[in-house]
């Protein structure tokens, strides 16, 4: 009765647009065999699921590794980093002059200094130059050249660049928490779709969704090593994820940049809080007044504009006091060690995106084909099939040749989507048995394109 109901509200809807071809009693055997291909199609979109699951579980086995290969690195750059401190410290404790030549270089060095960092607060600062003039000359006085020997700025930089590092992973942790949820989510989802129409499924889902991977959708990771605490992010859609680590490309590279050219900046950037541009503003401003105001100290780190300030750092202490000689050393060697480690951790982050990038990227192929199928999540099979055919009619004959066979209009309703008319090109008569594949495929053609819209 119900099919007889459709197949008569489907003539009202067609008006006379053309003849109808199928008896209601043909109607239920074509909606069977258009139903036997979605299930077909469900069965390999929940395939599909399982491949994406198996690759995200892949991928955080390789992501354990990454994170413990990060940790070990970041300790180790700790230690030197610790030691590169302490050895600081008791150079600074010893601020004797080691030989003659330094002594007139710091000489020459001073009143370079005060110029450049009073010709700098004059010009960004609105009042207290004389203040600060003669507290930075009084502290030129009291100082020793030690404190520009030593080169903290190295310091400086390294612990900047191990701020920035941190930033930069746990945005990449925030954003590989999101697609780990997601593809989660579309499992789950997917487990529920295969519960209620497992008994429509050509072959038992043996072994659930652990199966083995298909190689063509082995994890990208390879010969890596990372531990990951599990973070309750909120829910991302089944597709967009490669989008996630789109925007960190851009950053990263402008960190990788900027660690390269530390040294280069410190001096600038130190006291203006980031690039001498023209994207400097009165916030950033108002902070480097207040710091040179509280600490003449921060002038030291324009050392770079003086010619003689720099060529204290290559003043060789090692003849003339050779216990400071070998401090510098071993600074300049825990300095080096830390770099290198810091530098390590940058590729290990860069190697951690990229990876993340690729997966995305094949994450988001496999949603676009497959994701659909979490639709059907809340839906229950219909007993007779998850289409329905309403009606079969003949369309007019084609007035620029009539010879020809005229088309086939179907009208069909797929899950719960509202009717759908579809063309079948007349040259597929109804009773053949391509023509109901042709108008399932076609229905669900269009219903896939739903769900990726929503």
């Amino acid at each position: 009765m119900k099919l007889l109901l459709l197949w008569l509200l489907g003539l009202l809807l067609a008006g006379e647009e053309g003849q109808a071809l199928v008896p209601p009693s043909e109607l239920k055997q074509m909606s069977a065999t258009g139903s036997k291909f979605i299930s077909a199609e469900i069965e390999n979109a929940i395939d599909g699921v399982k491949q994406m699951k198996s690759l995200m579980d892949r991928t955080s086995k390789d992501h354990q590794e990454i994170l413990t290969t990060l940790e070990e690195t970041k300790q180790k750059k700790e230690q030197a980093m610790q030691l590169a401190k302490d050895t600081e410290k008791r150079l600074m404790e010893k601020p004797e002059v080691c030989n003659e030549t330094m002594l007139a270089l710091w000489e020459e060095c001073k009143p370079c200094l005060k110029q450049t960092c009073m010709r700098f607060y004059s010009r960004t600062c609105r009042s207290g130059s004389g203040l600060v003039g003669r507290q930075l000359e009084e502290f030129l006085n009291h100082s020793s050249p030690i404190s520009i020997w030593v080169n903290g700025d190295r310091i400086d930089s390294l612990l900047e660049e191990d701020q920035q590092q941190g930033r930069w992973l746990e945005d990449l942790e925030e954003r590989y928490s999101l697609v780990e949820e997601g593809v989660d989510d579309l499992f789950q989802e997917s487990t529920r779709v295969y519960g209620h129409t497992a008994p429509f499924f050509r072959l038992p889902f043996i072994g659930g969704f652990r199966g083995p991977m298909h190689p063509r959708f082995r994890a990208p990771f390879s010969n890596t090593r990372v531990v990951r605490d599990a973070h309750p992010f909120f829910s991302l859609p089944h597709h967009g994820f490669h989008r996630l680590f789109q925007p960190l490309l851009e950053m990263s590279q402008r960190m990788f940049e900027s660690s390269q050219k530390a040294m280069e900046q410190e001096s600038q950037e130190s006291l203006l809080g980031g690039p001498i541009t023209e994207t400097r503003n009165s916030s950033n401003d108002r902070m480097v007044c207040r710091e040179i105001r509280r600490n003449s100290a921060g002038c030291l780190k324009m050392k770079d504009k003086c010619e003689k300030c720099r060529e204290i750092l290559s003043v060789d202490c090692s003849q003339t006091d050779p216990a400071q000689g070998r401090l510098r050393e071993q600074l300049e060697d825990a300095l080096r060690l830390a770099e290198r480690f810091s530098h390590r951790y940058d590729e290990l982050l860069r190697g951690f995106q990229e990876e993340m990038l690729n997966t995305s990227s094949l994450l988001d192929q496999l949603s676009r084909q497959f994701s659909w199928v979490s639709r059907l999540a809340n839906l229950t099979q219909p007993r007779d099939g998850a289409l329905q055919v309403t009606t079969v009619l003949s369309k007019a004959p084609n007035p620029q040749d009539p010879s020809l066979p005229a088309d086939t209009q179907v009208t069909v309703q797929l899950f719960d989507s509202d009717p759908l008319s579809l063309t079948v090109p007349g040259e597929i008569p109804w009773d053949d048995p391509k023509f109901m594949e042709v108008v399932a495929a076609e229905a669900l053609k269009h219903y896939k394109q739903n769900a990726l819209s929503e």
